[in-house]
């Protein structure tokens, strides 16, 4: 049984899929770490590069202010 989100469904992480790469950030706007993803390592550093390409191009945020008053 493969346990990565990506292998499992045989694709790969896209700048351009905000929904998919959302699930792999934390409720600030983190990005999450292996352990906690369940995604093998070749996907992990896809994924990583990829929410950086799209906060670069403003489709994700940074940070998250919801919690800012």
């Amino acid at each position: 049984m493969k346990k990565c989100f990506f292998c499992k469904y045989n694709s790969t992480p896209d700048f351009k899929d905000i929904e998919n790469l959302e699930k792999f950030l934390t409720p600030r706007k983190k990005i999450v770490s292996r352990e906690k993803s369940n995604v093998c390592a070749r996907h992990q550093r896809q994924l990583t590069k990829q929410i950086k390409y799209a906060r670069y191009f403003a489709l994700l945020p940074y940070v998250s202010y919801k919690n800012a008053s």
